[in-house]
């Protein structure tokens, strides 16, 4: 797995993986703010889709706050995202996200380094949870 991405795989279907991702996030105190079916958005546009995939952007807001205040070029990599998906060579649901600490880290700001080790290791769990 590259280093930049935490992705788990799940028995789930990508709409119960999805509802699950969005509980247990809950739980960690993150909100999913948009939920983008990829394949709906190909359908309006005369495409015909692809299999499953799914696109979340979430947040905790207090966090998002603290990162805002610190250095706000963080805004570029904000809301975080959470993609759910059928994978195309296994068919297997697939739950991932881009590490936050990976894309804050490119912004160079040692006062960004635990805060995103703490959103990192609070997706972490809540992915790994909503796979379960």
């Amino acid at each position: 797995m590259p280093e930049w991405m935490y992705q788990v795989p799940t028995a789930k279907s990508v709409d119960e993986a999805v509802v699950a991702v969005g509980a247990a996030l809950k739980e960690h105190q993150f909100s999913v703010l948009w939920d983008l079916d990829i394949n709906q958005k190909l359908s309006e546009k005369g495409i015909e889709p692809e299999l499953p995939f799914r696109i979340l952007e979430v947040c905790s807001a207090p966090r998002a706050k603290r990162a805002l205040h610190t250095a706000q070029q963080v805004g570029y990599f904000l809301p975080c995202k959470v993609v759910v998906y059928e994978d195309r060579e296994s068919h297997q649901t697939m739950i991932g996200y881009p590490k936050p600490e990976v894309l804050m880290g490119l912004l160079g700001e040692s006062a960004l380094e635990s805060l995103a080790e703490e959103v990192g290791q609070l997706m972490h769990a809540a992915i790994t949870q909503a796979a379960g």
